[in-house]
């Protein structure tokens, strides 16, 4: 994504006029690097593979670094309980047979990186966890240890395994079974060797940020490490220059990927804190950026908005990630390359996506959300998306996981029932959207966001242009949604549109007599007034994905019309009553 930028307000650093371009967006991994990469993963099971895990394996480890973040106290007591549960599905830990185990992908990562071990840990003490750890451990070594598989030896998985591993080491090597401990830590060193080889083959963002965090850990954990942190450090700057954009932000365009990257260097950094070391400058450099970025996406309860097929993730958990960063900073109004525009006015906080979508490479389940919008008043959301493609428990059905992609289940201008951007089943997105030139204007009595995409030109011949204009004490925001022609139309007739607000959780509408406005009722006493000049306004059901990845019903507020040949105005406004 490259960027012109026409004019500076360096009274408040905002970007008065730019343009963002998508280069390469619609193209995913070439046929050579998927063979490739294909290829890479066959020389595991090969013996001169099995030859470079071979050597010696520590005795102990030099330290044991501090787990930074606490784990999910419900997922914890599960694991007590007797059973693993990650996003509503379960699995009972007796009889667990791991050589043949098939559950969700989510929940396959989650077993297999060992994040459980930060679950357990937040509700036991170590004589309560250890049992339950080292039975997990031992039925995950008798079926992985020496059995290389595509999944369980994916590289990222063997980075988080290491932090998760030598973190929570009390809970893994308590026993005095020296045979258990020496498998345990053998497959620690066959582990760091392997990742060693195949680090920057795990997918650009935080798979591969985690895969090097890995190797640094294994560095400075394991006996003899220096040349291995050396390796490892200069691997992860790579890591960090590939996943990050200059303001801060990660290419995947995702603020839940951004949460799990610092997640990932805080945790990294506790061990460098137990070798009495300070993690490098380029790392907490990129903390210092990436951390405003994450702030800039953030509703007023500091939760996370849902863009880019991630969730509301809750402000607890978005909370103490920051706190454990060490960086104190204000929220990012305008990020240049990450893409989000933020107003905040009173109690209200608006949220733009003014920016392409990420290129197809770098994000599987990318949404085509150009130009959508979130509005929150205080702790209550007024506006959504729908929200959490790649995060919704796994029993909702693949149909409606992959709706939860497109441009109806965002808050913004849907022509003829189709995608800004073309969604993919594979999870990737393809030709749309390819540039958006975007104005801001800053003032005493309101804040002005204009911004056009021109992902439906080449299908339906249009421009759709985004005016929001919030006022200076929050209480107003008024839109207008302009299809502009340009280029070669390939329908003729009138092309119809519609115009989506998906309402938050709670939000209760009701329709004016006149039928061209609603009154939405928020949770806490606010009420909001919504009016168009659109030809129909109607409310229709809707859902939104909740911070645990299930499914809440909702409604939506819709404007329907047409374009004609010359294009199409509507205007709308959403005013506090109350």
């Amino acid at each position: 994504m490259s960027e012109r930028t026409d004019d500076l307000s360096t009274a408040d650093g905002i970007d008065e006029g730019k343009r963002l371009v998508r280069v390469g967006g619609d193209k995913g991994l070439s046929l050579a690097e998927r063979l490739t990469d294909r290829f890479h993963r066959l020389t595991w099971r090969t013996p001169i593979h099995g030859f470079r895990l071979k050597g010696r394996y520590p005795l102990k480890l030099i330290a044991v670094p501090d787990d930074p973040l606490f784990g999910d106290v419900a997922r914890g007591q599960a694991l007590l309980d007797g059973h693993l549960l990650y996003r509503g599905e379960s699995h009972q830990i007796a009889g667990l047979d791991l050589r043949s185990f098939s559950p969700s992908p989510a929940f396959a990562e989650y077993l297999h990186s060992f994040a459980w071990l930060r679950d357990l840990s937040s509700v036991a003490t170590r004589a309560q966890g250890a049992p339950i750890a080292e039975d997990l451990m031992e039925r995950w070594l008798a079926a992985h240890a020496d059995r290389i598989t595509a999944l369980a030896w994916r590289p990222d998985l063997w980075g988080r395994r290491i932090l998760f591993w030598t973190s929570h080491a009390p809970l893994i090597l308590s026993s005095t079974d020296l045979v258990y401990r020496s498998k345990v830590l053998n497959a620690l060193a066959r582990g760091a060797r392997h990742v060693d080889s195949s680090a920057d083959k795990a997918s650009p963002g935080p798979n591969r940020v985690a895969a090097w965090c890995g190797v640094i850990a294994a560095g400075l954990l394991i006996p003899g490490g220096d040349p291995r942190k050396a390796f490892g450090e200069a691997g992860l700057a790579r890591a960090l220059g590939t996943a990050l954009s200059a303001d801060g932000g990660v290419v995947s365009r995702s603020p839940e990927a951004l949460l799990e990257t610092i997640g990932l260097i805080v945790t990294l950094r506790e061990s460098y804190a137990a070798r009495r070391q300070d993690l490098p400058g380029f790392a907490q450099e990129a903390l210092s950026r990436m951390v405003p970025a994450l702030l800039g996406t953030c509703h007023a309860d500091r939760g996370l908005a849902s863009w880019q097929g991630g969730g509301p993730v809750p402000a607890d958990r978005v909370a103490q990630v920051i706190e454990a960063s060490g960086v104190r900073a204000r929220p990012l109004r305008q990020a240049r390359d990450w893409g989000y525009q933020r107003l905040v006015a009173g109690t209200t906080v608006l949220l733009v996506d003014a920016a392409p979508p990420p290129i197809a490479r770098v994000l599987e389940g990318g949404c085509a959300s150009t130009l959508a919008f979130e509005l929150s008043d205080g702790p209550s959301r007024i506006v959504v998306n729908c929200g959490g493609a790649r995060s919704a428990v796994p029993a909702l059905p693949r149909g409606l996981i992959e709706g939860l992609r497109t441009t109806a289940a965002h808050s913004t201008l849907t022509l003829a029932d189709t995608n800004s951007t073309a969604v993919h089943a594979d999870g990737t997105l393809g030709r749309g959207v390819a540039e958006v030139e975007l104005t801001r204007q800053e003032s005493e009595n309101a804040s002005r966001i204009e911004a056009s995409h021109d992902g439906y030109v080449r299908r339906h011949g249009f421009v759709h242009r985004r005016q929001l204009i919030l006022t200076a004490d929050g209480k107003e925001l008024r839109g207008e949604d302009v299809l502009l022609p340009k280029g070669r139309r390939r329908q003729p007739g009138p092309s119809p549109f519609a115009i989506r607000f998906h309402l938050g959780q709670a939000v209760e509408a009701s329709l004016t007599a006149d039928g061209l406005g609603a009154v939405l009722r928020v949770p806490g006493g606010a009420i909001w007034q919504f009016r168009t000049r659109g030809e129909s306004l109607t409310i229709e059901e809707s859902l939104w994905i909740d911070g645990e990845g299930r499914p809440i019903a909702t409604q939506q507020l819709v404007i329907g019309g047409a374009a004609e040949a010359g294009g199409a105005t509507v205007g709308w406004l959403l005013k506090r009553a109350r």
